[in-house]
């Protein structure tokens, strides 16, 4: 079996940061990839693609023969959706069928991506890996869905020997978030001068760049069933809007919003989106979510892995430079 590692997502932000990462070190790069899916962030790599969908197990494993490795980075990252079961269903169900065809294959090493969505936050502190959400305690969608996912994989892992390390990205940041993700969004509003208040809260910034070499640390070096943290920065919004004002050359906001009043336009931006079909921007859940300070430690994978982060500024600068390089500050 030669040095194949397969990505899932790899069309997305961080599954393309993967790929790229993974070619740089060497690697044969196969990249599985819905039929209907932009292959813009895999132009020009020298990759085989394998179209399939991670909820069906067949082209799951055929999109598995050769491998020797497998990166499951695709989700279904939103915060809002029509129907909020559909999330879970692709990330629990994705996440099943793809550890069951890489059982099935002989894959000799996973490294499966879950997020710090699924751990709970603290009171202005910085948590690790042990602090654990339940389904009771999570808000929204999506951090349901990847906290039942990463049930899934550990489950897999203890019970039929599924060989998978588990890293738990914070906020990355940076080039090709082309989509753009939830915090992709906040930039490019911000950077356009359409942000001009914010809620007290805080979140962990960190280059793509680095989430995507934290995997193949974790591929290299992670032991089998821990998870790991891929964290950089802990930053309040308000600085993180400054930052992003000082690049785009705008005064910073300086105006704080109580959470409260914000509810109603909220449910009133879900109401217009449940007709348009298009993500809000500010959502319940979000705001819900803003109570906490999204702070993270990477301690452990610095010290089993050797990770390292870079300034978390750096990847605002990137992602400011490539959204407006690609016409979304315009």
């Amino acid at each position: 079996m030669s040095d194949t590692a397969l990505i899932t997502g790899a069309s997305g932000f961080v599954g393309a940061a993967v790929a790229r990462k993974a070619l740089a070190r060497g690697y044969r790069v196969k990249v599985l990839m819905r039929a209907t899916a932009s292959r813009a962030n895999i132009e020009g790599l020298d990759v085989e693609v394998a179209t399939g969908d991670m909820r069906d197990a067949a082209s799951m494993t055929a999109a598995m023969q050769g491998a020797r490795y497998l990166f499951h980075v695709a989700a279904d990252y939103r915060l809002w959706a029509r129907d909020p079961s559909e999330i879970a269903r692709n990330n629990l169900e994705g996440a099943r069928a793809t550890m069951t065809a890489a059982l099935r294959a002989g894959v000799e090493r996973v490294v499966y991506t879950s997020s710090v969505a699924a751990l709970k936050p603290g009171s202005g502190n910085a948590v690790d890996e042990t602090s654990r959400h339940t389904p009771q305690s999570v808000i929204g969608a999506y951090k349901l869905s990847k906290l039942l996912a990463e049930r899934e994989v550990e489950r897999m892992i203890a019970e039929e020997s599924l060989p998978a390390v588990i890293v738990a990205p914070s906020t990355p940041i940076g080039a090709r978030d082309i989509k753009p993700t939830p915090t992709g969004r906040i930039i490019v509003e911000a950077a356009t001068g359409r942000m001009p208040a914010f809620v007290d809260t805080g979140l962990n910034l960190v280059h793509v760049d680095d989430v995507a070499e934290g995997h193949f640390l974790a591929l290299e070096r992670g032991r089998i069933g821990e998870n790991y943290i891929l964290g950089g920065t802990d930053v309040t919004l308000a600085q993180m809007l400054a930052d992003i004002a000082a690049l785009a050359g705008r005064r910073a906001p300086t105006v704080k919003l109580p959470r409260g009043p914000l509810f109603p336009l909220a449910f009133a931006a879900e109401a217009v989106a449940r007709v348009t079909g298009k993500e809000p921007f500010l959502t319940a859940d979000a705001l819900r979510m803003s109570r906490y300070q999204m702070y993270f430690s990477s301690a452990k994978a610095m010290r089993e892995l050797g990770y390292a982060a870079r300034p978390y500024r750096e990847g605002l600068t990137d992602a400011y430079a490539w959204f407006g390089a690609n016409g979304y500050l315009s």
